[in-house]
């Protein structure tokens, strides 16, 4: 884990920043009710770097201090990843209820945030769906909400991520789910997706079950590899200020 990935991390996630202008008003962060993708940029960078530099510096000082802080944070984190993994095997129910509420949240934050709201895009894209559970959840958002109160053009309508792709048009029509909740429901699956995102998920994982065993199980091999190589380096160094006693 090389430090300057975790400087890539770092930057691109200040710049991300500074082009929202979150870093000349800090409150834009508390004022987001959804999560902003950049802090999760920004957290992997900070991690990255950290552990990057205490594995290279501690390697080449030949720094017993910082090489255990490497080792034993891998080995934290691969606990960690164990644990999550277990867990959410273990409580679904639990896991699907705290997701909902995460979507459903980042709903209500759609047009709060740029980023965000490319990441819903790219999710409700990517697995063909529409919302947590389906279209209606897009009332969360007071932009695409179907009460009277509301006088937005995208009232009772969807992002433009849940509609239908068209194969004759090569230019994405960013309005095409506009007023699509008002139309009679068994219209909308000619428009839009009417399938959750939620449900997609729980349907891609077992049809990707092998693919998502061999990435964990490539992580973990090269977590180990790493705290093997760590244990060694630390064992040696050791050996050698143990000699330089007698």
């Amino acid at each position: 884990m090389h430090p300057l990935a975790g400087v890539a991390f770092l930057g691109a996630g200040l710049w991300a920043w500074s082009e929202k202008g979150v870093l000349s008003d800090l409150t834009k962060v508390t004022r987001l009710h959804g999560i902003d993708p950049v802090v999760l940029v920004l957290m992997v960078g900070v991690v990255m770097f950290t552990l990057g530099f205490a594995g290279c510096v501690g390697a080449l000082r030949e720094n017993i201090c910082l090489l255990k802080f490497f080792c034993g944070a891998i080995v934290l984190i691969f606990f960690l990843e164990l644990a999550v993994a277990v867990l959410a095997f273990l409580f679904q129910d639990w896991v699907r209820d705290r997701f909902r509420e995460f979507f459903e949240s980042n709903i209500r934050s759609y047009r709060d945030d740029i980023d965000l709201q490319n990441l819903i895009d790219s999710l409700q894209k990517a697995n063909l769906c529409c919302g947590a559970y389906g279209p209606e959840d897009w009332d969360l958002n007071v932009y695409f909400n179907c009460s009277g109160a509301s006088y937005s053009r995208e009232k009772c309508g969807v992002p433009f991520s849940c509609c239908v792709p068209d194969p004759a048009q090569k230019v994405v029509n960013t309005q095409c789910g506009y007023d699509v909740r008002n139309q009679v429901k068994s219209k909308w699956e000619e428009v839009i997706f009417t399938k959750g995102c939620i449900p997609a998920l729980e349907g891609w994982l077992p049809r990707n079950i092998y693919i998502v065993a061999g990435v964990f199980i490539a992580i973990s091999l090269l977590q180990i590899f790493g705290i093997f190589l760590a244990r060694t380096l630390i064992s040696d160094i050791e050996a050698v200020k143990a000699g330089h006693h007698f």
